[in-house]
């Protein structure tokens, strides 16, 4: 999906996955200590945001739903590799669009894993058989089940302008359900709006002061504030030098420790991606298995740049 604005504002770039447009060798990350496993339980989404990454809406089902059953297939191949994930993430479009939703949670919380669930938190996840199915995790499980919300802004306007009028009460409202029955909870934000670090967070713990959400704004761990991913802004081609340059290392990049389960519409089975932002290009397409997806990942696209080596995002608890 590499677009033309995208060709236009690289032009030349991210073309070999091997090589730069200068010629240098192209940086690449390998597999080094998996911390999470993510499963994307589809694109359908609730909602059809301004600037979604990955195009979820009420009509996109270009990611299928995923079922438990093939939730449990990747969990047996994790014991049989001995990853020794701690962490199991589930994103969408909205996961509480699927219906095996709760199933597929509770599956992983058996296995003795950490789950963290991305999710707007509004009408999916307020359906009374949803709610139920959450009651009985919390009570089994507790706080080893985190619900990462999107709140891209503290300001209900700008959040708003960005998933539609009346999005924000929506998603308090589930939020304040969500605190009223004990879930731990963590945000995500975005850093589109023009404020500095410090503005944002300060405007997120008044948020969660004025309704009593137990979400600590200065910890990056809970309040998490993403880059923008526009693709038409150039950047620059991550080179093996790179590391030394910016005082980094492949640990700091998070395909060097996560990887994510989709299943394509169309596809008989499901495929491993190398990162959770690129589910349709094929080249972070590393086959069907947790052992084929085992193998090094190459830094050709502007969000491993931009988002990942020099924006220091990772999308982990």
């Amino acid at each position: 999906m590499k677009d033309n604005t995208t060709a236009n504002a690289n032009i030349g770039k991210f073309s070999d996955p091997f090589v730069t447009a200068k010629g240098e060798t192209r940086a690449h990350v390998a597999l080094g200590d998996p911390e999470t496993l993510w499963f994307n339980t589809g694109t359908l989404c609730n909602i059809e945001c301004e600037n979604c990454y990955i195009f979820s809406s009420p009509t996109n089902d270009a990611l299928v739903y995923l079922t438990a059953d093939e939730v449990s297939d990747y969990l047996d191949q994790l014991e049989t590799r001995n990853w020794n994930v701690r962490e199991i993430g589930f994103t969408g479009g909205e996961p509480f669009m699927n219906p095996e939703m709760v199933e597929m949670t509770r599956r992983a919380l058996a296995r003795g894993y950490d789950v963290l669930i991305l999710t707007n938190a509004m009408r999916p996840m307020m359906r009374k058989r949803v709610q139920a199915g959450l009651l009985d995790l919390q009570e089994t499980y507790g706080d080893k089940l985190t619900l990462r919300i999107s709140v891209d802004h503290w300001n209900s306007d700008l959040h708003d302008k960005e998933r539609g009028k009346g999005s924000f009460d929506l998603t308090i409202e589930g939020m304040a359900w969500l605190r009223d029955n004990g879930f731990r909870m963590a945000i995500a934000g975005r850093t589109v709006w023009g404020e500095s670090d410090p503005d944002a967070r300060a405007g997120y713990a008044r948020l969660f002061a004025e309704h009593g959400f137990d979400i600590d704004a200065a910890n990056p761990g809970q309040t998490v504030l993403f880059p923008e991913m526009d693709e038409a802004v150039e950047v620059p081609e991550i080179t093996t030098d790179c590391w030394r340059i910016l005082g980094k290392s492949q640990t700091d990049v998070m395909c060097s420790n996560s990887r994510m389960v989709v299943k394509h519409k169309g596809a008989d089975h499901p495929s491993v991606i190398a990162c959770t932002l690129l589910p349709f290009e094929p080249e972070f397409d590393l086959g069907q298995t947790l052992e084929d997806a085992e193998r090094p990942v190459q830094l050709n696209h502007p969000h491993c740049a931009k988002f990942c080596v020099l924006g220091g995002a990772s999308c982990s608890a």
